[in-house]
C-alpha cells in the first residue's frame, strides 16, 4: 500500500521532519573515534536528544538516550498483532567529517526532470558550501514519519523498536549498541540511495596503518650519516600501488585499496589505506599485495617497514541467507508498495552488517539520497515517501 506517497499530508510532514533533522550539525570525526573517544564529537548529543524528545511527543515507548549516545524507543504490537514478529529498525545520526555538515542550508525545489525525472516531486539539496545530511538523516525521517502515521491512523501493526546510531560514518556505529534493550529477531537499516534498492550483501572491510621507519641525520651531510628518509619510504610506497585497484578506478563488484590519510618525517611516516572485497580470497589478495610492497620499499631504502591489519565489518550475505525470513517481508513490502526491487552491493558498509554480525540478520533499504558525501548530495520526497510506505509494509503485514 502506498500510505505516505499518495497523502499530502503525511509527504508534508516527511519533508518538514528531514528539513529540521538536516539543519542540526551531527559531524562525527574518525580521528576520534580511532583514538576511542565515544561519541567521536559532542554535537551528536543534540541530535540525540532532539530526537528522543520527539519520540516522546509522538508516544512511542521506553524512549531514552543511552549512555552511549544511542536513542532507543519501541512500539508495542496492537492487540490483534501481538503474535507478529518484532521488527528493529535503524538509521544513522552522524554525518560524514570529509564535508563539512554545518549550518547546512537545505534547498527545496521541483524536480524540472534532471534529477528523478519525475516533474511532481520535490527535490531537497543544498547551497553547495556544505554536503546535505541524507546519509543518514533521510533514514531518520522515513522511518519516523512512518511511525507517526501508525500512531496517529491507528493501524493495526506488529511491535517495532528503533535505534539511532551515533559514528556509523566512523565505522564505530555499533561498538556500543544496547543489545541488551532489542527484542527483535531481525531489523532494517534505512540507509540506502536510490528508489528500489535493497541491499543485502557488502564489502569485507579491513584497514591497513603502514609504518615507516628511517634513519635521520644533519640534511647538509645526509650522503656520509646514511640518512633514510621515511618521506620517500612513503611516497614510493604509494607509488607502486596499482591504479587499477584504486576507489575511483573500480565499480560494482569489484573491490580496492583506498590510502586515506598519510605523514611524514625524515625518520618516521605512516599511512592509513582501506581495504574493500565482497569475498574474503580478495581481501587476502590486497593483504599480501601491500606486505609485498613493504619488503620491496624496504629492500630499496634501507629502511624499515611494518604493515598491521584491523578487520572492521564483514560481508553480510551469508548470514542473510541462512534467515530468509528478513529478506522475504521486506520484498512482499516493496511489492504492495509497487516498487520493484533492485538487488544492488553496498559498496561500503553499514550498521546493519556490524549487527548482522552480531545475530540479528538486518538488510538495508533505499532511502532517496544521492551523490552522499558530497556538496552536491540531494534527496528526492517522492523517494523517501515510498520509503516510508516499504517501512509501513513491513510492519502492517499480517
Amino acid at each position: 500500500m502506498n500510505l505516505i506517497s499518495e497523502n499530502q499530508s503525511y509527504k508534508n510532514l516527511l519533508l518538514e521532519n528531514f528539513v529540521k533533522y538536516v539543519k542540526i550539525w551531527s559531524e562525527s570525526s574518525g580521528e576520534q573515534a580511532d583514538k576511542g573517544v565515544f561519541p567521536s564529537t559532542p554535537q551528536q548529543w543534540d541530535i540525540a536528544n532532539t530526537l528522543c524528545q520527539q519520540l516522546k511527543d509522538m508516544g512511542m515507548e521506553q524512549v531514552q538516550v543511552t549512555d552511549k549516545c544511542y536513542v532507543y524507543a519501541n512500539l508495542p504490537a496492537s492487540k490483534d498483532m501481538e503474535n507478529a514478529d518484532s521488527v528493529l529498525f535503524l538509521a544513522h545520526m552522524d554525518t560524514v567529517d570529509e564535508v563539512t555538515g554545518k549550518n547546512v542550508q537545505p534547498q527545496i525545489i521541483k524536480d524540472d526532470g534532471s534529477y528523478t525525472g519525475d516533474r511532481e516531486d520535490t527535490i531537497i539539496t543544498t547551497d553547495k558550501k556544505t554536503l546535505l545530511g541524507g546519509d543518514d538523516k533521510a533514514g531518520i525521517a522515513t522511518i519516523l514519519t512512518s511511525l507517526e502515521y501508525i500512531i496517529k491512523e491507528k493501524c493495526s501493526h506488529s511491535a517495532v523498536e528503533i535505534i539511532f546510531s551515533p559514528d556509523e560514518e566512523t565505522g564505530h556505529g555499533m561498538d556500543f549498541v544496547p543489545l541488551e534493550l532489542i527484542k527483535s529477531k531481525y531489523a532494517y537499516t534505512v540507509d540506502g540511495g536510490d528508489l528500489g534498492e535493497m541491499e543485502t550483501e557488502c564489502f569485507n572491510a579491513w584497514s591497513a596503518t603502514v609504518t615507516f621507519t628511517g634513519k635521520a641525520c644533519h640534511t647538509g651531510y645526509a650522503k656520509k650519516g646514511g640518512m633514510i628518509n621515511a618521506n620517500l619510504m612513503l611516497s614510493s610506497f604509494m607509488a607502486k600501488l596499482p591504479l587499477d585497484k584504486m576507489p575511483q578506478t573500480t565499480e560494482g563488484f569489484e573491490g580496492f585499496i583506498a590510502p586515506m590519510e598519510s605523514s611524514a618525517t625524515i625518520e618516521s611516516g605512516s599511512l592509513s589505506l582501506l581495504l574493500r572485497a565482497f569475498n574474503i580470497e580478495e581481501i587476502e589478495e590486497e593483504k599480501q599485495l601491500l606486505q609485498t610492497i613493504a619488503l620491496q620499499v624496504e629492500k630499496e631504502s634501507g629502511g624499515i617497514v611494518t604493515v598491521e591489519f584491523k578487520q572492521q565489518y564483514l560481508n553480510m550475505k551469508e548470514k542473510l541467507m541462512e534467515n530468509p525470513r528478513v529478506v522475504e517481508r521486506v520484498v512482499k513490502a516493496f511489492e504492495a508498495a509497487n516498487v520493484p526491487v533492485i538487488n544492488t552491493p553496498i559498496r561500503g558498509g553499514t550498521d546493519g552488517s556490524r549487527l548482522t554480525e552480531m545475530g540479528i540478520p538486518t538488510p538495508n533499504i533505499f532511502t532517496g539520497s544521492h551523490l552522499f558525501h558530497s556538496r552536491n548530495e540531494w534527496c528526492s520526497l517522492n523517494q523517501m515517501a515510498k520509503a516510508s510506505d516499504i517501512i509501513l509494509n513491513i510492519l502492517i503485514e499480517k
